[in-house]
């Protein structure tokens, strides 16, 4: 079977960095194919030499068995290669069905779009996708889950003959990520082939057949995945003795922090906010992990941005060890202490056009300044600190922050949070795209700064993650808390439990009310038939 798409040797190389070196990799018909390895392992690169981002240095691409040379991501678009980043890709402002259809919108007379056969053919295509959404609607209006599937029924939707997957299930619920399997599934079985790029390894068991592995730019391994234990997967991208990985795997992070006895470092009171938030309670000692369960669209993120001033609230109240929090704004939480690091550091943290020195430093640069002007040597310091203390790998300080690695982005991040000397973090899905080496540096690094004692709010969609991580879990549901777990009570069990008992209580007293709502109407029939 000749390869559909096909790396033979590429090479490719950024100033002070060779990012891929002779990779080879072949995709053939109907394969769902996964791609992994440590964030800096090249997937990145070589997913946009593929699409046309990228021209390789060296080697050859090939595509349908010719030489191919994708000069922009449209070419490659159009020539049947769909990508799906995991970070959506389309236009907020824009309608769901424009969004879906855009360059292929249904025309009439005089070419103007038919609005009507639009909306039509968008409903049903999302139909297929799960989606129940007004498709007149601004795509921004949707849940972050509903945004990736609409970008997935995009990417399919345009005749594709391959399909760019880069960790599609980040902001999936399980429901959603249900139906992309399915959809994948469909792929194969049509003839389309997939490159599945993800970090979450039950999946990638779950619908790849082959898999390559990358490791610091070069090919590491290559072959069918049914055949690879998941362990011996694992020493690939880590490049570490099989041994190792085993002793790492049963490793936990310690909870013995000292908690501080009195006030918490911070404490949220009855925040809420219309359709948002309703009533939640949170309160983190120094030297806490506290971490945020629940389902997507249970009011997490909203908690962590209304605590850290970045999202208005209608009631309730902040405080920072024991004082309000005044002035409702990112600004005035950083002033007291609070430091947010947010789940999309695309769109709302890295700032893609400055350096790794300037991302840093960003934050602290009023307590660099003395008289006004700014310490190019203290700057240099905090910097040359961060960098080594969480391992960031960069060319230089200067070299843009946007040329880096996912996981060296979100250590960038960290980094400007650590730089201002908070009393608690708000870590919004802090492993979310980065690969096991560099989760696992993130994992330590939290557990170490609750030893040192600041307060952490840990926010996961990974049980295991909050398991590993928190000394108590707040479970969270449709704005409000539901539950609480602590110490031995922490388990993925209790914490899927506790929203089902939830979600169970709520199911059971809308039968109940739909019960007596059906017998009083027979009663009232029964009344007047008599």
């Amino acid at each position: 079977m000749e390869p559909v798409l096909e790396a033979k040797g590429i090479s490719k190389s950024f100033p002070g960095v060779l990012a891929l070196d002779g990779v080879s990799l072949a995709l053939n018909p109907g394969e769902v194919h996964a791609l992994v390895g440590e964030n800096g392992a090249g997937k990145s690169t070589l997913i946009k030499v593929f699409t046309g981002v990228y021209r390789p240095d060296g080697g050859e691409l090939r595509y349908l068995g010719a030489p191919a040379a994708f000069g922009t991501p449209l070419e490659a678009q159009r020539a049947g290669i769909s990508t799906i980043y995991q970070e959506v890709n389309l236009v907020p402002m824009m309608s769901v069905a424009r969004n879906l259809l855009l360059g292929r919108e249904p025309r009439g007379r005089f070419g103007v779009i038919d609005a009507a056969r639009m909306y039509g053919a968008a409903e049903q295509v999302l139909a297929g996708y799960g989606v129940d959404a007004d498709v007149r609607r601004p795509l921004r209006t949707l849940g972050v889950g509903a945004q990736q599937m609409v970008a997935l029924a995009r990417a399919v939707s345009v005749d594709a003959r391959v399909v760019i997957m880069d960790e599609p299930t980040s902001s999936l619920e399980p429901r959603e990520v249900e139906t992309l399997f399915g959809v994948i599934r469909r792929l194969r079985e049509t003839g389309i082939a997939v490159i599945y790029v993800s970090h979450r390894l039950g999946e990638l068991y779950q619908v790849c057949d082959r898999v390559t592995v990358l490791r610091d730019g070069r090919l590491a391994h290559t072959g069918e995945l049914a055949e690879l234990p998941r362990l011996e997967l694992i020493s690939l991208m880590l490049g570490r003795e099989l041994n190792e990985v085993k002793a790492e795997g049963v490793t936990r992070f310690s909870h013995d922090h000292a908690l501080a006895d009195g006030e918490p470092v911070v404490e949220a009171r009855g925040l809420a906010r219309r359709h948002v938030l309703n009533g939640v309670d949170v309160s983190v000692r120094p030297g806490e992990v506290v971490g945020l369960g629940g389902l997507l669209g249970a009011g997490r993120t909203e908690t962590a941005k209304a605590i850290a001033g970045a999202l208005p609230i209608d009631g309730g109240q902040v405080l920072v060890a024991g004082l309000p929090l005044r002035g409702g704004s990112t600004t005035a939480a950083i002033r007291a202490g609070v430091s947010l690091l947010p789940e999309d550091r695309k769109a709302e943290g890295i700032i893609p056009g400055l350096s790794v020195r300037e991302n840093i430093a960003l934050a602290a640069l009023p307590s660099l300044a003395k008289a006004g002007v700014v310490s190019e040597a203290k700057i240099d310091a905090v910097v040359e600190i961060f960098m080594r203390r969480l391992k960031i790998k960069a060319a230089s300080p200067g070299q843009p922050v946007a040329e880096l690695s996912g996981g060296n982005q979100q250590k960038v991040l960290l980094a400007r949070l650590l730089a201002v000397r908070p009393k608690v973090v708000l870590l919004d899905e802090p492993t979310r795209g980065i690969d096991v080496g560099a989760k696992a540096e993130v994992q330590a690094l939290i557990d170490e700064l609750a030893g040192e004692g600041l307060g952490v709010l840990l926010i996961s969609s990974d049980l295991g993650e909050l398991v590993e991580g928190a000394d108590r879990v707040l479970v969270l549901r449709e704005g409000a808390v539901v539950g609480e777990l602590a110490g031995a009570e922490v388990t993925e069990e209790r914490i899927m439990a506790t929203i089902a008992e939830q979600a169970g209580a709520e199911q059971a007293g809308s039968d109940q009310v739909g019960a007596e709502q059906a017998g009083s109407e027979q009663a009232g029939a029964e009344q007047s038939g008599g």
